[in-house]
């Protein structure tokens, strides 16, 4: 998709035509910019501006976002930032591989690594053994110029609640992609049914190395998870949240972040694990295009709320 077509850029443009303000592109349409007379604003890729500078960064900093998150009490999923010793001298001297070894034992269940800086689920792997963490460290580094390592903890439920000065805009649950047993069929066969052939490599490196589970008969009405990751990108399915505990849990505890670290416009992740619910990730720029494409209405409904912010802070 060119950045000229995305959904942000013809919402922004309706907006401003409807009160007449100008919009021209730049960056092939990652960078929108408003005028009106002398005055201008700059919408960057999914960034309005409604942020301190700061607050941009540290959003955009898994492992600042939680060490922040850590101090003011936000229960939160840890991050443990590690330099790319090819790009920066602050590297211990014993480098990295035995820390890095320490949290797997530490960690049993594993550990997610993923670029500290980095969104939509790219180069985020889960290493369980002492192979997959050098494999997947190095894929990182090879690409990125640091890396953020968590402990993998099992997720019932990811909700993105995305906030205007910590009021909700919209809430929904990232149901990851599965296949339904029917009791006769293995979940390979299942698969190769179910996953289009062009989608089907990528599904299956997705998938863990045990090929007991992929050869097993998956039971009647069972689900058959296709990716451990929640990400929109990659299949996971967005349905609204309009009520209940689970909102309204998920909404204070995305509020009590985005206070935290000073964020007025953005998203918060929040994961629900056995000891409940804490924050994953903050994104300080809002990107619902997967979003708007299932619900065509939440994108023009959200991003129309923070252009009245805008127009608010536009000096004319």
């Amino acid at each position: 998709m060119q950045y000229a077509d995305r959904v942000i850029v013809r919402i922004v443009k309706d907006y401003c035509g409807a009160r007449g303000v100008d919009v021209t592109l730049g960056l092939d349409g990652w960078l929108i910019v408003l005028s009106k007379g002398e005055a201008r604003h700059f919408i960057y890729g999914y960034d309005f501006g409604l942020n301190s500078s700061v607050t941009h960064r540290l959003a955009n900093d898994k492992a600042a976002t939680a060490d922040i998150l850590v101090a003011a009490g936000v229960a939160c999923v840890p991050h443990r930032l590690l330099m790319n010793h090819e790009h920066f001298k602050y590297v211990p001297s014993s480098g990295h591989w035995s820390a890095m070894l320490e949290m797997l034992r530490a960690n049993p269940a594993g550990l997610v690594l993923k670029p500290n800086e980095g969104t939509c689920g790219h180069l985020v792997f889960k290493a369980a053994t002492e192979l997959e963490l050098e494999r997947a460290a190095t894929a990182i580094f090879a690409a990125s110029q640091n890396l953020a390592i968590a402990p993998y903890v099992e997720i019932a439920s990811e909700v993105r609640v995305i906030l205007l000065d910590r009021e909700p805009l919209v809430v929904y649950e990232k149901q990851r992609p599965a296949i339904t047993g029917d009791g006769v069929r293995s979940a390979f066969q299942l698969l190769l049914d179910a996953v289009p052939a062009d989608r089907l490599g990528a599904v299956l490196a997705n998938l863990p190395a045990d090929h007991a589970a992929l050869d097993a008969v998956v039971p009647a009405g069972a689900q058959f998870r296709l990716d451990w990751r929640h990400n929109l990108e990659f299949g996971a399915v967005p349905e609204l949240i309009e009520n209940g505990d689970l909102r309204d849990a998920s909404v204070t505890i995305a509020a009590e972040a985005a206070r935290a670290i000073g964020l007025s416009f953005g998203a918060v992740d929040v994961v629900w694990t056995a000891q409940g619910p804490r924050v994953l990730e903050i994104n300080s720029g809002v990107m619902i295009e997967s979003l708007s494409r299932r619900f065509p209405g939440i994108a023009e409904q959200v991003y129309t709320r923070a252009l009245d912010r805008v127009m608010q802070a536009l000096p004319v």
